[in-house]
């Protein structure tokens, strides 16, 4: 097992219990994990090498399973792999014991929204659904336990589909594919490959749903067999999905036509409304009622650090979008607003150009922070366009944007960068956002 992360102490449980000698191979330092943890895997007879991934535990291996985060470039990953090892990834070897119908959601930007609006839909139907997958727990988690849900709702990135083989979901979707991850992949063409495997192994009497207003998907064909539901904000060609006078009309083949309302959704932005789309598709594909579609869809109260409304002080409403962790989704962010805009970026920098941040700030960000990395790359991109600061913590950041807002204004934490240089996760940047917020109001 390369990495021990939740994905890799999921999979070296679950096969030490099926009787696998298990060995883990982590490249961090041991003291970068928890001692009992730590006992607890050695208790189970699993082994763990730490600091490095030593070639002759690859290549002496029957099987290796790579956490996602793991490049698969690795020297001792490429060298097993020569020799004839086989390598998949934790949602490749759990979907090999799966016995539960399957939906699976990938995209750039939108993934765990759309997953657990499909959740919300399919409760209200009285179905048992488990969501999973790249959000919440492992596909591992699932599998070792009683298999008693109607169907996995499974959040699916492109490092996990770089590993699977089999994976065939009864329904998937692919929200968008923007620039991302240019870190780890050659260019911009290997990453949308990676995005459309998740169809590989698709064919009749599985389902495939598209935005057809990406530019990638748009021009996408399906030669697999499956059946292929599109979608878009306009009525267009043989969509299925769109808005008119203000609803979603889904007109689905062999089931009439269904309107939904979205006067009580609650998540800011068009592109939500996009994602709205994506779940009405997956859930009416599986024959779900639309009364519960719509109860879903009245519901849903979004999910945290997702533009999230913190705080409003003196009239500056904060909002905490720290999940958008690439340039298209801290666009989007920032154009759900109407109000003038002082924006929060910056990170780890993931090979991405920033004038298109830029073009979308021109015009609604009256002010820019950065912080992290990637500051200085950023700042040369806003310079002479947009006003800008930098800042050496989250509360340095916070302070100054709250200084240049004034009533009426937003204060967005909106990154387009990954989280890795300061924090922990973007989970660990948006409660600093919220806890720098909170300082501010207690006046600390």
């Amino acid at each position: 097992m390369v990495g021990l992360g939740k994905s890799g102490l999921a999979v070296a449980g679950w096969l030490a219990r099926q009787g696998a000698r298990v060995t883990v191979s982590e490249v961090r330092d041991k003291s970068a994990f928890d001692r009992r943890l730590l006992g607890e895997l050695s208790q189970n007879g699993i082994e763990i090498e730490f600091g490095d991934h030593r070639l002759e535990s690859f290549v002496e291996a029957d099987l290796i399973v790579v956490s996602p985060g793991v490049p698969l470039d690795i020297k001792s990953l490429v060298e097993a792999s020569k020799r004839g090892v086989p390598v998949v990834g934790e949602l490749e070897l759990a979907w090999t014991y799966l016995r539960t119908p399957s939906i699976a959601v990938t995209g750039t930007n939108g993934k765990s929204t759309v997953v657990k609006l499909i959740g919300e839909m399919l409760s209200r139907a009285g179905r048992r659904v488990s969501v999973g997958g790249n959000i919440g727990f492992p596909l591992t988690d699932y599998i070792r336990g009683a298999q008693d849900a109607d169907y996995v709702a499974l959040e699916v990135s492109s490092f996990q589909l770089d590993t699977i083989a089999t994976f065939s979901p009864l329904v998937s979707l692919i929200l968008n594919i923007s620039p991302d991850h240019l870190d780890r992949y050659t260019d911009y063409a290997a990453y949308i490959r990676s995005k459309q495997r998740i169809f590989l192994n698709q064919g009749p009497g599985q389902t495939l749903i598209l935005n057809d207003e990406d530019p990638v998907l748009g021009e996408l064909e399906m030669k697999s067999g499956a059946r292929v539901y599109r979608y878009g904000i306009k009525r267009e060609g043989d969509r299925q999905c769109f808005i008119e006078d203000g609803r979603i009309v889904a007109q689905m083949p062999g089931q009439g036509g269904f309107s939904f309302e979205l006067d009580r959704f609650i998540l800011p932005g068009i592109h939500n409304h996009a994602n709205v789309m994506a779940a009405i598709l997956a859930a009416l594909a599986i024959g779900t009622p639309p009364d519960a579609i719509q109860e879903g869809i009245d519901d849903f109260k979004g999910l945290p650090h997702r533009i999230e409304l913190i705080d409003k002080l003196r009239g500056v409403a904060f909002y905490d979008d720290s999940k958008a962790t690439n340039i298209d989704a801290a666009i989007k962010s920032i154009t759900s607003f109407s109000r003038p805009v002082v924006l929060i970026a910056g990170g780890r920098h993931k090979g991405s150009d920033y004038l298109p941040l830029v073009n979308a700030a021109e015009g609604r960000i009256k002010g820019a922070v950065f912080i992290g990395e990637s500051s200085a790359l950023l700042a040369r991109a806003f310079n002479g366009k947009i006003p800008w600061s930098e800042a050496g913590s989250m509360d340095d950041a916070v302070s100054i944007a709250y200084k240049w807002a004034q009533e009426g204004d937003v204060v967005l934490l909106a990154p387009a960068c990954s989280s890795f240089d300061m924090f922990r996760d973007y989970e660990q940047r948006g409660m600093a956002f919220q806890e720098a917020v909170r300082r501010i109001r207690d006046g600390s």
